[in-house]
């Protein structure tokens, strides 16, 4: 570390350097200069240690509206199995500061934990839904329909061969412990998984872009990891220089009948060749027709993309997680290292059409930055989410029955809601599922009726992990601040969560119950001259 990096972290107000000094060390002085309580008779100022602007990018997003059954019935969004979001959020909750709003995407908090749905039979229908009605318990008079699917869990001997690549930021902006450091320690843990007949290759970007290991077979593990203890950071950020040879290599090696994939890890700061989030995009999505996924994992705060990052894994066949420590790095890298890396199915889209006899409104609860148009359902050209080996996805909607005193919009005066009405009248909506196989580019469907079977008559009669996913719902809204519960408050997750944690073998849940502890107590984030106020503090008002 310079003496110029390092000085720029101290954390107690320090004397500025004089310029000529500063200039010895290689670096330009960046102090700013306040008003600090001095021994009376002492007029001049005191400068307080330069701090580093926060220069984090999250995508703002609004919560998804009510609609009006009769209006619009159908509802039509891409799966999302990214987990990015739940541990930005842990990331600052264990700071002691409440992450900002647009950090928090409720469908990736939901999807962060495994659930005991249906296992499919085959990798050719490769899930099943698994459909729940149960009451809302942040809004009276309503209820959550619980839609989740499992994907096939493909049996370690008949995985395909891989074709990785791993493209690694080693810019300067990387020379902090939870970003290199520990990036190296998470590609560790990936070579480590790795098959005698997989094949490696590594690319890394700082001020050029570079393939530092040609492809190697997994069974030269010690080579692979002593190209990788060779990482050091510096230099400015050439990620889409890097992005562009990661996929040359990738193509040029393709395994047919195998997983060709690309693994970025970055905090996402672009600042050199392709950096604009829209044309890194573009790039993307032309490269997935060649048949190469896209893992994206992100490391660090301060300047952390969560923008780019999001970009790149939605359109490249890709999905997205967020490596705050190295537990996150064990549970991505080994212990869901089929769902990480294995596809089972792409392009995976849902709809829900509802019944305007039974349902009076809905809300999709989440997947806003995934809402797709209803022609897009059968449209095999429009992208969706991708689900790998094993992997749970669930979403949840919000409805209020016909007849509800719930319900948030009054009657229309001049005409009726109702244009045709289903005789059907047990039903409660119809749910279709789109998918295409990893090596195909015709989707296949998946259908069935949501019924009034499907009801489960009280909320402490469903499973565990059925409550257990609307407690994380639960907490998903408060840190949002939507509109949408009553008084619904952190205690009562927790007793929502600590009531249905079940097993919790990895001990994923009992976290998850401390950092809803952790929330309620957290630092809002202050405008500038502004003193921190806590969430406890702010709920009084």
């Amino acid at each position: 570390m310079t003496i110029c990096h390092a000085a720029n972290r101290f954390a107690t107000p320090v004397v500025i350097l004089p310029t000529a000094l500063a200039f010895l060390v290689g670096c330009t002085p960046q102090i700013e200069a306040v008003s600090l309580s001095t021994p009376q008779g002492y007029s001049g100022r005191v400068a307080s240690a330069y701090v580093e602007p926060n220069t984090e990018r999250y995508e703002e997003f609004q919560d998804n509206p009510v609609k009006i059954t009769a209006e619009e019935p159908v509802s039509t969004f891409s799966v999302d199995v990214d987990t990015a979001s739940y541990g930005v959020m842990r990331s600052y909750l264990q700071d002691g500061t409440l992450p900002p709003k647009d950090a928090i995407r409720i469908e990736e908090l939901v999807n962060y934990f495994d659930y005991d749905y249906a296992l499919p039979e085959n990798p050719r229908q490769p899930f099943k839904p698994s459909i729940h009605v149960y009451d809302t318990p942040w809004r009276a008079d309503t209820q959550l329909m619980h839609i989740g699917i499992k994907g096939f869990d493909i049996p370690q001997i008949d995985q395909p061969p891989l074709n990785l690549v791993m493209l690694l930021d080693v810019s300067g902006s990387m020379n902090e412990p939870k970003k290199l450091p520990l990036l190296k320690k998470t590609m560790r843990l990936l070579v480590n998984q790795l098959g005698p007949e997989d094949t490696v290759s590594m690319v890394v970007y700082a001020g050029a872009a570079g393939t530092v290991l040609e492809p190697t077979k997994g069974s030269q593990k010690e080579k692979i990891l002593n190209a990788l203890s060779k990482l050091h950071a510096g230099g400015s950020t050439a990620g889409g220089e890097g992005i562009r040879r990661a996929y040359e290599l990738a193509e040029a090696n393709f395994i047919e009948d195998g997983v060709n994939r690309v693994v970025l890890a970055t905090d996402g700061d672009f600042n050199v060749g392709i950096s604009d989030p829209q044309r890194l995009k573009g790039f993307v999505e032309r490269k997935r027709e060649s048949g190469v996924f896209l893992t994206v994992l992100g490391f660090g705060r301060g300047n952390y993309h969560d923008v780019m990052m999001q970009k790149l894994a939605q359109s490249g066949n890709g999905n997205a997680a967020y490596i705050d420590n190295l537990n996150e790095a064990h549970k991505v890298m080994t212990d869901e290292i089929a769902a990480t890396l294995f596809p089972i199915a792409k392009d995976v889209k849902i709809q829900v059409e509802f019944n305007p006899a039974q349902i009076a409104e809905y809300r999709l609860i989440g997947y806003e930055t995934r809402i797709l148009d209803r022609t897009d359902f059968k449209n095999d050209k429009v992208d969706a989410g991708d689900i790998g080996s094993g992997h749970t996805v669930t979403a949840l909607y919000e409805v209020t029955p016909v007849g509800s005193p719930s319900r948030l919009t009054d009657p229309l005066r001049y005409q009726t809601e109702q244009k045709k009405v289903s005789t059907v009248s047990n039903e409660l909506a119809y749910l279709r599922i789109r998918y295409k196989l990893p090596d195909q580019n015709t989707s296949q469907l998946i259908e069935r009726p949501i019924t009034k079977a499907d009801v489960i008559p009280q909320f402490d009669q469903a499973a565990i992990d059925i409550r257990f996913a609307a407690a994380v719902a639960g907490l998903g809204h408060l840190m949002r601040g939507t509109p949408y519960t009553d008084d619904f408050s952190f205690d009562r997750v927790v007793d929502i969560a600590q009531a249905a944690k079940g097993e919790d073998p990895f001990g994923y849940r009992a976290e998850f119950i401390q950092l809803v502890r952790l929330a309620e107590d957290a630092e809002a984030i202050p405008s500038e001259g502004e003193k921190p106020l806590s969430r406890r503090f702010l709920d009084r008002f």
